[in-house]
């Protein structure tokens, strides 16, 4: 619709120096010498200046056509360049289901609007010759240059008429295209569901990948009880686990924690390894809550860590028989903020 409202536009714009210039050009194609018609070369080169001379005529109307031809797929939302159309798809050259096509709802509906269209064109054709049908005839009785100017103009006015008529319905029509085109896009919810699976994996295969994992950490976290050097308890609903290698830890390491179930597995792996354990509620807490699994402890609770530590030191040097039994550290303080219950407990 914009090509042949941009067609419209240029000859109506440009009608007389278009019909200027191809008289012109017509009048020089037809004066001609004999010498000229001998001579091969000469009547190439005429050929060539006739049709340089043709298109410069009719450059201005093609100008308004390409920009016509590169607004038109802006004004619907943009151009889009899918190189892989021009391959030939074999699929889409089958007769039956080119005949499916041909008589489907789709193909009747456009078939009816097209059918639709041609008769609205018809009727402001015909229209508009019948109102006209005087001028039309005293065209025979004028000059050829002015019949010529005059039956332009009439068939400008004609052909602009035919354009508003067809961009009434393109007004409806395109809108219609458009939302039935988005409609076509839009995904069912099992589509939906498909491209989330696709895109982003199976949530239930997610699921059971993350539970083998927390499986495997809780494994190795496991492992790492016996080799702890002491386990630290609330004393039933937490347990964290430290280990410290002088040289290789700037402070101790916590390599197992829990609450509860897992709180319990860990008192009881450390038991089995003879791994020292000590109830220190408010440094048990503190730890749980700051510290993660292969971290080290924060400055913080160096201090109260230390206390742990040195119980720990002196019960293996009791072990050798290298001195007495150490009294179990009682209130292991933390520094305030340090302990999640803090609040309640000055509450």
């Amino acid at each position: 619709m914009l090509l042949l409202g941009g067609a419209a536009l240029g000859l109506f714009l440009l009608a007389d120096p278009l019909l200027a210039d191809l008289r012109s050009l017509l009048a020089r194609g037809l004066d001609f010498d004999a010498a000229s018609v001998r001579d091969p070369a000469r009547m190439t080169a005429r050929l060539g200046e006739l049709a340089l001379q043709g298109l410069r005529a009719v450059a201005p109307v093609l100008l308004i056509l390409l920009a016509a031809a590169i607004a038109a797929p802006l004004a619907i939302g943009g151009w889009l360049f899918a190189p892989q159309l021009a391959v030939p798809r074999f699929d889409r050259m089958s007769p039956m289901k080119g005949f499916g096509r041909m008589f489907s709802l789709l193909a009747l509906l456009e078939l009816g609007k097209v059918l639709l269209v041609a008769v609205l064109l018809g009727a402001v054709g015909f229209g508009y010759i019948s109102s006209h049908v005087e001028e039309f005839a005293s065209l025979a009785q004028m000059n050829l240059g002015v019949g010529l100017g005059h039956f332009g103009t009439m068939a400008g006015v004609a052909f602009l008429l035919l354009v508003a008529t067809l961009a009434a319905a393109a007004v409806i029509d395109v809108p219609v295209q458009i939302f039935n085109y988005r409609k076509q896009l839009r995904m069912t919810p099992e589509q939906a569901k498909r491209e989330q699976k696709e895109s982003e994996g199976d949530p239930h295969l997610k699921a059971r990948v993350r539970s083998a994992q927390r499986n495997m950490a809780r494994k190795r976290m496991m492992a790492a009880v016996p080799k702890a050097d002491v386990v630290v308890t609330n004393p039933t609903h937490f347990a964290v686990a430290l280990k410290y290698l002088e040289g290789r830890h700037r402070a101790p390491v916590v390599v197992a924690k829990g609450a509860d179930a897992v709180a319990a597995t860990i008192r009881e792996l450390a038991a089995a390894a003879n791994v020292p354990h000590l109830e220190a509620p408010p440094l048990a807490r503190a730890l749980f809550k700051h510290v993660e699994i292969g971290a080290e402890i924060p400055a913080p609770l160096y201090a109260a860590v230390a206390q742990v530590l040195a119980y720990v030191f002196q019960l293996q040097r009791h072990a050798r028989g290298a001195g007495p039994r150490p009294a179990e550290p009682r209130d292991i303080e933390v520094p305030p903020g340090m302990d999640p219950l803090e609040p309640l407990a000055t509450a």
